[in-house]
């Protein structure tokens, strides 16, 4: 169960490069205005219709009116609305930074270039961004290094094509097939469809990190158990674990067992019968390793099996461990975002994938991946739809 908690990893962003500029925008005769939507089909969005300069310009359901009316194709390079421009604030170039209305100046903070689906922001170099990935209503929009990601991809009025949307097909965090996600790895981990029954699991597997426990492999030397045991302490101080936070800060980072034994592992399965440290597991494994794999997943376009996949491996490896072997794909492949096809792409994840996991002889066994995820891959099946028939260890599973 447990994963390498990897030092982390710089992720090459994608950005776009000055010859990818030439696409442009519409030419100054060809001045149009209308509505840019975006992530979730919403609009750019003049907050409260406010033309003052500074005001926050941001994704909202559209609505036809004139602060969602933006004028692109002028000789300038600004996109306007409400008589003013788009502008990042105070001409940063750092990303997150926000986006705003202001007072036309023909700075580079107010010119924009459309190249495949981005709007570069042509004095930074970088994207026209909707924060956090989240299409909710007031959501701002900011800066960021171009990924090609949805977030990232916006129909400017006059060009008729609509931003990319992840495919038909429930998403991983379908309570359903959330479930199906969850049998999975505990098959992998635990040899057993039942994941609940892994809240009191604990045992030292011998892999350099210490004691392994609860449903996603929480370790005592990688930092998630720590953090895991500090949350529930939060939510109920003096609980049976609490006294032993000193040593679990003492012991991370290494395989010791050190103020831990001998009776740390009974107290471990005698918290798991509480309720409140189950959800503090499950809150946990959603915080670090659940929802940004699939957060990332459905940024990559990737159906609900690409987003077990990421999953799964930020369960071994840690999240910025999966972030890496993405990196290292793209070499070989590029994500249905970026305009590649979702098999090609995901077959390129797992052979990285198997890579990394051969480099440690604890998880040198890659039946995970080759007699059940690439199964699946083969299969056709993207939507990890069940029936699911597999094995993982040369044992035999069968979900739905």
């Amino acid at each position: 169960m447990a994963r390498t908690r990897t030092t982390a990893y710089v992720v090459g962003a994608l950005f776009v490069g000055t010859a990818a500029l030439g696409y442009g925008l519409p030419s100054a005769s060809a001045a149009t205005a209308g509505p840019i939507t975006g992530l979730g089909g919403r609009c750019v969005d003049v907050a409260g219709a406010n033309p003052a300069n500074g005001t926050a310009v941001q994704l909202y359901d559209c609505n036809g009116t004139t602060a969602q009316t933006w004028t692109v194709g002028n000789t300038d390079g600004s996109v306007r609305a409400l008589g003013k421009c788009l502008d990042v604030t105070a001409a940063a170039t750092a990303d997150g930074a926000k986006v705003q209305l202001y007072d036309c100046n023909n700075t580079g903070a107010q010119k924009w270039t459309a190249s495949n689906g981005a709007l570069v922001n042509t004095g930074s170099g970088k994207c026209l961004d909707v924060t956090d990935r989240t299409s909710a209503n007031g959501t701002r929009l900011q800066i960021w290094s171009c990924t090609g990601a949805t977030n990232q991809r916006w129909t400017l009025p006059g060009t008729g094509t609509p931003p990319p949307t992840t495919p038909p097909g429930a998403n991983l965090d379908d309570p359903a097939k959330k479930d199906v996600a969850m049998q999975l790895v505990s098959a992998a981990e635990n040899s057993s469809l039942d994941w609940r029954a892994q809240f009191s699991y604990i045992e030292d597997i011998g892999d350099g990190r210490g004691y392994t426990a609860g449903i996603i492999g929480f370790c005592s030397g990688t930092g998630d158990m720590l953090e895991l045991v500090e949350a529930y302490t939060r939510t109920k101080p003096g609980n049976v674990l609490a006294p032993y936070l000193p040593a679990l800060r003492a012991v991370n980072g290494t395989d010791s067992h050190a103020g831990l034994d001998p009776n740390y592992p009974r107290d471990w399965r005698a918290a798991a019968t509480d309720p409140v440290f189950r959800a503090a597991q499950e809150a946990e494994r959603d915080r670090v390793y659940f929802n940004p794999s699939v957060r990332d997943g459905k940024a990559d376009r990737v159906r609900a099996l690409g987003q077990f996949v990421y999953y799964d491996a930020a369960v071994m490896h840690g999240y910025e461990g999966m972030r890496a072997i993405r990196s290292r794909a793209l070499a070989r492949a590029t994500p249905p975002a970026q305009g590649g096809d979702e098999r090609a792409w995901l077959h390129a994840f797992l052979d990285e994938r198997v890579i990394e996991m051969r480099r440690e002889a604890a998880h040198s066994d890659t039946s995970r991946i080759d007699t059940a995820q690439r199964v699946f891959l083969n299969n056709g099946n993207l939507d990890l739809n069940t029936p699911l028939v597999f094995a993982v260890y040369g044992d035999q599973y069968r979900i739905g």
